[in-house]
């Protein structure tokens, strides 16, 4: 299938995720079911933050492919899938690999694409897929992948009430405020701010806007 016009996409500095799901062959098929329309839903949410869609497509079974057309907020769509994935339970997770670079069209199913930044977000996933520790990593060497394996440490350590706190503040204009948050998720504030303490959420976010700002076009 030949790839059709995305006027937004069009020569902007784009970045590619490719994923796979951890441990894959030890789930159901339910859960895979439930996994793969969680990363949906996730990506109908980042659509709305960034003012296009993700084009969300599943390939090989177990893994996903978006394409987030502001390259600077590409860790932090990483990061809201993985929240969104750890915070249906403990075994829940997906390796991520990243890449950015200028794309001139795409079409809605991202396995047709063989361009390059859908190349390199593939091979970086199968070089993160042979080390141990890390489960998301960026194509490019230097600060990007330094801070996105940084994020790794910090997500692989967070609960299922922190992933799921996370998630509802990760916005990256508009976050909702802890009373909101609150509410969505039938907790109290206080329990929201304690959630996002542990989960070191605020030095997170400012990394986040750090590296968001300095990549701006």
């Amino acid at each position: 299938m030949s790839s059709t016009p995305n006027d937004q996409a069009s020569l902007k500095p784009s970045a590619v995720l490719t994923g796979d799901i951890v441990g894959s062959r030890e789930l159901g098929g339910s859960e895979i079911t439930e996994i793969f329309q969680t990363l949906e839903r996730c990506a109908v949410t980042q659509a709305a933050w960034f003012d296009a869609p993700l084009n969300f497509t599943r390939h090989r079974g177990d893994g996903w492919q978006v394409v987030v057309n502001h390259s600077q907020y590409a860790l932090r769509s990483a990061i809201a899938f993985r929240a969104a994935l750890r915070g249906l339970g403990a075994g829940y997770d997906s390796y991520i690999g990243i890449a950015a670079g200028p794309i001139d069209t795409y079409g809605t199913d991202l396995n047709a694409e063989t361009s390059e930044v859908f190349a390199r977000s593939g091979a970086a996933l199968e070089d993160l897929k042979t080390h141990s520790t890390p489960r998301m990593a960026h194509a490019d060497p230097g600060p990007y992948n330094a801070a996105t394996i940084l994020a790794d440490h910090l997500v692989q350590s967070w609960t299922t009430v922190q992933a799921q706190t996370v998630a509802a503040v990760l916005a990256p204009d508009a976050p909702a405020t802890h009373a909101q948050i609150a509410e969505r998720l039938g907790k109290s504030r206080q329990a929201v701010t304690k959630a996002l303490k542990a989960a070191g959420f605020d030095h997170l976010n400012l990394a986040l806007a750090t590296l968001e700002r300095d990549q701006s076009p």
